[in-house]
C-alpha cells in the first residue's frame, strides 16, 4: 500500500446499503473486506505497505455495529492515527429513517444483527444507533438512503466517492420537498417556500424546474433573483474555507414544497455558476423520478 492508496472505510445502519456499497466499491476495482474488525484496521494497512502489491492501492472495508464497544469509542483516534501515516481515508456512512429500516426487515425477513430474544428490531436500530455514534460523528460523507435505490447510491458512490480527485472537495448541489422531509446528509439547507410558487400557474404545474418555461418564470421574478444571488455569494465565500480545512464532502439542500419547481431550477443554475470555480460540483433531484426505498 503505497502512500497514494486510497482506504474508505464504510459504515452505517444496517439495512441502510452497506453492503451495496460495498460490491459497488468492488466493481470499481477496490478490494473489498465485509464486517472488518475495527482493532485489525491499523494491522490490515501496516500489511498492505509492506508486501507493496499495487493491487491493493485501493481497499474498502465495511465497520459496523458488530464491533467490541470500546473500538467503536476508540475509532476516532485510531482515523487520526491512519491519516497521519499519509494513508487518503474517506469513512462513509449510510443511515435511513428506522421506518424505512423497518420495512426492509420486513420484506426481507432477515435478522438485525443486534436484535435477540429480549431485544426487538426497534430497540436494535436504536441501540445501533447508540454504538455509531462516535463512527458518524467522523465520517467524511453521510448517505441518508430512506428514499434512494440501489441504482441511484451505485451511481452516487461512483461520482462522489470513487471519481473525486484527490484532495479535491466534492460539492452536491441537492433539491428536496418539505413535505417529504429535510435530507439528514446535508451540511446546509435553504428554504426556498417564500419564492413564488410556479404550481400555481395551470401550464407549469404538470412540469418541472428542468423545463424551460419553469426557469423563465422564475427568472423572471425579482425574489427569486435575489436569493439566488445572497446564496451564490454565501457559497463562494465558503466553499475555499471547507476546502482550506481539507473537507473532501459537503453537500447543499435546497427546498422549497414538493420539490418539483423552484428547488430544482435554483440547484441547476447555482451548480451551473459554481463550476465556473469549482469542481467537482453535482446535482440531485431527491423528488424527479421513481424511488425505491426498500431496494437500497
Amino acid at each position: 500500500m503505497s502512500n497514494d492508496s486510497k482506504l474508505i472505510i464504510v459504515s452505517g445502519l444496517s439495512g441502510s446499503g452497506k453492503s451495496v456499497a460495498l460490491h459497488v466499491l468492488e466493481d470499481l476495482g477496490y478490494n473489498s473486506i465485509d464486517n472488518m474488525p475495527a482493532g485489525l484496521l491499523r494491522s490490515l494497512v501496516v500489511e498492505l505497505r509492506r508486501t507493496g502489491d499495487p493491487s491493493t492501492a485501493k481497499i474498502a472495508v465495511g465497520v459496523d455495529a458488530r464491533n467490541r464497544k470500546q473500538d467503536l469509542e476508540s475509532f476516532p483516534a485510531l482515523l487520526a492515527e491512519l491519516r497521519k501515516d499519509q494513508i487518503e481515508i474517506d469513512l462513509l456512512f449510510l443511515q435511513a429513517s428506522d421506518d424505512v429500516l423497518l420495512q426492509r426487515y420486513s420484506e426481507t425477513r432477515r435478522r438485525h444483527p443486534l436484535a435477540d430474544d429480549t431485544t426487538e428490531l426497534r430497540g436494535a436500530i436504536a441501540r445501533e444507533r447508540e454504538l455509531l455514534g462516535e463512527i458518524i460523528n467522523s465520517a467524511d460523507l453521510i448517505i441518508d438512503t430512506t428514499r434512494t435505490s440501489i441504482y441511484e447510491l451505485a451511481e452516487l458512490i461512483r461520482q462522489r466517492v470513487d471519481l473525486r480527485p484527490s484532495d479535491r472537495l466534492s460539492v452536491l448541489i441537492e433539491s428536496f420537498g418539505f413535505k417529504h422531509g429535510i435530507p439528514s446528509d446535508a451540511d446546509f439547507v435553504f428554504d426556498l417556500r417564500c419564492l413564488p410558487n410556479p404550481y400555481w400557474t395551470a401550464e407549469l404545474r404538470p412540469l418541472t424546474g428542468q423545463h424551460t418555461e419553469v426557469a423563465e418564470f422564475l427568472d423572471s421574478q425579482e425574489s427569486f433573483t435575489r436569493m439566488y444571488e445572497d446564496i451564490l455569494k454565501f457559497l463562494k465565500a465558503w466553499i475555499p474555507e471547507y476546502v482550506a480545512v481539507d473537507r473532501s464532502y459537503l453537500t447543499v439542500a435546497l427546498g422549497c414544497t414538493g420539490g418539483q419547481h423552484r428547488s430544482v431550477y435554483m440547484t441547476e443554475k447555482l451548480a451551473a455558476a459554481l463550476r465556473g470555480i469549482h469542481e467537482p460540483v453535482l446535482t440531485r433531484h431527491n423528488e424527479l423520478g421513481p424511488h425505491s426505498p426498500q431496494s437500497a
